[in-house]
């Protein structure tokens, strides 16, 4: 079964000219005459991107996500590669309803007529590992019903194994391949797939976007059924909308759509640097708008991005020292994070980012890519031995794709003029006076019980010294007492010595 799986992807490759990217090797070099006269049929007319592009999704749908994936790590992959693989989406056909209904009744243990009023037999919508059906509980409630792929599990196991074999033979035959990590770029397409295969952890993860939402005016999110959720199913709000593409239809209901722009890059932020918690998968086919609002419906949640404290702080301080044209401040951001080596040169790293970011500002703010901007300081970083996190690789993608929708709906949306704002009160709030008063209302209840300990913690821990110092004293005396007794010990072995030496002169020699 594998050597017919590695036969199909090797057919596909040579297909559409996939082995250019390792007959450019000298190992192999000498193998690319005979290629090209074996394959003289071929008419290979098209860029690289768009034939990996192709073949990816000749390959089916695991390979579609991993080129998927694969565009979000422009740290690794050059971009024009990573700007075709971006426009990849899950054009999978459904699988058979019978098939959909076997599974939601082998998770219940019951007919699914004892589940659901309703069950729509046709997919609304289909993707690789899922597919969704639109159903109505009992009591009138309509819900969404997703539901893994049958023995999907398996045929990613199987594929993602090809993927290892294929990323250990790209880190052998190119001296560059140890640092594109290509082992490690697998590894994360591995767990992605895993956290997609649970939709339980979907399914929490759609409930905790909720609650950071919860009656806002930004953002809506389906609320979860989790007495109809399983590992295999998740069962959410069926969610009215139009897709957020359809630019027209939305002029037609209402929309502000300038608005609905800046609203975008709101909801970016707020998740970003209110919550550390955010939806990394905001491609327009995961959009809805509520129709006549500005107000976003969000869907699938199966890959959510995190960051820290260190994270947020990080961030803020690069996207407001890159808007001050404060290059320093970029470079001592980069160095407190502890992402480059503490003997790094400021002076070189500043001049490594400025050469990046002047460029920029000749041309209006609006024009500005700030994803492509981190990019490019990711890449510019590269020299410097900084180790780029996953979560801020995933964030770049993220911001990419929310840049690009805002402009398809507002060719003149300004980022700088909605995040600026933003950015200063967010710093302002970690920083500023609010700052302290809110660590000391967060740390007050910690303080409040453990100020009347402190007396008693206090007398115990000088006990405690006392005791170590009385120890640390006793063992001196010990060893200084053993010291002298070694000493005493050999001073009488040399009397003694010296004792005999005179009685036995005394004796064979008298005077």
């Amino acid at each position: 079964m594998k050597l017919l799986r590695l036969a199909r992807i090797l057919s596909v490759g040579l297909r559409f000219g996939l082995e250019e990217f390792f007959l450019g090797h000298e190992r192999v070099r000498p193998l690319r005459w005979l290629v090209r006269t074996t394959l003289f049929w071929r008419t290979l007319t098209e860029p690289r991107g768009v034939r990996l592009r192709r073949a990816l999704e000749a390959l089916g749908p695991i390979f579609v996500k991993f080129g998927q994936m694969l565009s979000t790590r422009r740290d690794l992959v050059p971009l024009d590669i990573a700007d075709e693989l971006a426009r990849l989406q899950d054009r999978v056909p459904p699988f058979p309803s019978i098939q959909a209904v076997a599974m939601l009744e082998m998770a219940y243990k019951r007919p699914l007529a004892e589940v659901f009023a309703e069950f729509d037999a046709t997919p609304v919508a289909s993707a690789s590992v899922a597919q969704v059906h639109f159903a109505r509980l009992h009591d009138g409630t309509p819900v969404a019903v997703k539901v893994l792929r049958p023995a999907i599990a398996p045929v990613i196991a199987h594929d993602v194994s090809l993927l290892y074999a294929a990323a250990a033979m790209i880190e052998k035959l190119f001296a560059d391949g140890p640092r594109l990590r290509p082992r490690e770029v697998v590894a994360e397409f591995e767990k992605h797939l895993e956290d997609e295969l649970d939709l339980m952890r979907e399914a929490a993860n759609c409930s905790q976007l909720r609650r950071n939402f919860q009656n806002s005016p930004l953002l809506l999110v389906p609320g979860v059924y989790w007495d109809y959720c399983d590992h295999n199913v998740m069962v959410m709000d069926r969610m009215n909308g139009i897709p957020v593409s359809q630019i027209e239809r939305l002029r037609e209901s209402g929309t502000d759509i300038p608005k609905l722009a800046a609203t975008g890059v709101e909801i970016f932020f707020t998740q970003v640097f209110r919550d550390g918690f955010f939806h990394a998968d905001m491609h327009p086919g995961n959009i809805l708008v509520r129709p006549g609002s500005e107000q976003y419906i969000a869907l699938d949640f199966g890959i959510m991005g995190t960051l820290t404290e260190v994270d947020k702080q990080y961030l803020a301080r690069n996207f407001l020292a890159f808007f001050r044209r404060d290059y320093k401040g970029v470079a001592l951001a980069h160095l407190e994070s502890g992402w480059v080596p503490a003997d790094t040169r400021m002076d070189e790293l500043e001049a490594a980012v400025r050469a990046v970011c002047e460029p920029v500002f000749d041309r209006p703010l609006k024009d500005i890519s700030f994803g492509r901007v981190l990019l490019q300081l990711f890449q510019a970083s590269r020299r410097f031995n900084v180790e780029i996190q996953p979560q801020l690789v995933l964030l770049q993608k993220t911001l990419l794709n929310i840049e690009g929708l805002g402009r398809q709906l507002d060719p003149e949306l300004d980022l700088w003029k909605t995040a600026k704002p933003f950015l200063e009160r967010w710093m302002n709030e970690q920083m500023g006076w609010r700052a302290l008063v809110k660590n000391l209302q967060i740390e007050a209840p910690k303080w409040a019980a453990l100020l009347p300990q402190l007396p008693r913690l206090a007398h115990h821990a000088l006990n405690e010294n006392r005791l170590a110092q009385l120890e640390a004293g006793l063992t001196l005396m010990l060893r200084q007492q053993q010291t002298r007794n070694k000493w005493l010990g050999a001073i009488a072995g040399l009397l003694a010595v010296l004792a005999v030496a005179t009685l036995y002169l005394t004796w064979f020699y008298p005077s």
